[in-house]
C-alpha cells in the first residue's frame, strides 16, 4: 500500500497529559487514528515520574493529521489532550535563537533605558570555579 510506514514518519506532539497516563494506554487511545510506530513519554530525571507529555511517531503524515483532528482537546484522565505536530529536533536539543532580553536579541530588555549612556561594570563575576582556583595558585 502506499504510504505504508515506507518512507515517511510523522511525529505529534501530545501534552497536558495525565501523570498515570502510561505509555500503553496512549498507545492504545492514538492507534484510533492509525498505526503508532512509537511512543516516547520521557520522566523526570529526579522523580522518575512521567513529566507529562509523549511524542508519538505514525506511520504516516495523513494518520498523524488524523490523529490531531481527532485527539486535540479529547479528555483522558480528567484532562484535556493537546495534540499537535511535533516541531524538528535542534541539534544539540535545545531552540536556538534569540530570545527576548538575552544577548543577541533583537528587543531590549524592558530595563533597558535608551536615553542614558551605558555604564561601565564595576564588579568583576566569580566566573567559574576552575577560574577561581587557577587565580589561587597564580598569587
Amino acid at each position: 500500500m502506499p504510504g505504508d510506514g515506507a518512507g515517511a514518519s510523522a511525529r505529534v506532539f501530545v501534552g497536558n497529559l495525565s501523570f498515570q497516563t502510561s505509555k500503553d494506554d496512549l498507545v492504545a487511545l492514538l492507534s484510533g487514528a492509525g498505526r503508532v510506530m512509537d511512543a516516547y513519554l520521557p520522566a523526570d530525571r529526579e522523580t522518575g515520574r512521567p513529566r507529562g507529555f509523549a511524542f508519538v511517531t505514525f506511520s504516516s503524515d495523513a494518520e498523524a493529521a488524523e490523529a490531531i483532528r481527532r485527539f486535540h482537546d479529547h479528555e483522558v484522565n480528567g484532562r484535556k489532550l493537546v495534540v499537535n505536530a511535533a516541531e524538528p529536533r535542534v541539534p544539540g536539543g535545545r531552540p536556538t535563537g534569540p530570545r527576548p532580553g538575552r544577548p543577541g536579541s533583537a528587543s531590549p530588555p524592558p530595563f533597558f533605558d535608551r536615553d542614558r549612556p551605558a555604564r561601565e561594570k564595576t564588579f568583576r563575576t566569580k566566573g567559574s570555579r576552575r577560574g577561581l582556583r587557577a587565580r589561587k595558585r597564580s598569587l
